[in-house]
């Protein structure tokens, strides 16, 4: 939800938050870039946003099926269920605490359905 890096809330809409904080789970090392996406007055989807930063995974409370498969055509696999702190979602993540999502879990709430899928 801002410029705080691992100890910034998770946001509960993910293409309307301010900043994405970015995480290289190999070296630790922590980037946030500003949400420059069309929801903030931008040209690109947020998903294209995190493709040119080279995001492979992206963690988020909930979101609906058109975003779950824009993200799914640039590859990025997402994941549902983040909380709190980016550095609990990190966790979660990390010890296999949120779902992956599939277009089977999007609804048009942007809220996730609690289906569960093994991938």
């Amino acid at each position: 939800m801002g410029e705080k890096g691992l100890d910034e809330q998770v946001g509960q809409h993910f293409g309307r938050v301010t900043h994405y904080t970015i995480v290289d789970l190999d070296t630790d090392d922590v980037n946030v870039i500003p949400n420059t996406s069309h929801h903030m007055g931008g040209t690109v989807e947020p998903p294209e946003l995190l493709k040119k930063e080279g995001v492979c995974a992206m963690l988020c409370s909930g979101l609906g099926r058109r975003a779950i498969n824009l993200f799914e055509q640039m590859g990025i696999d997402v994941y549902v269920g983040a909380s709190g702190k980016v550095r609990d979602a990190v966790t979660a993540y990390k010890q296999g605490n949120l779902q992956q999502a599939t277009m089977a879990d999007g609804c048009q709430e942007h809220t996730f359905g609690g289906h569960h899928h093994n991938h």
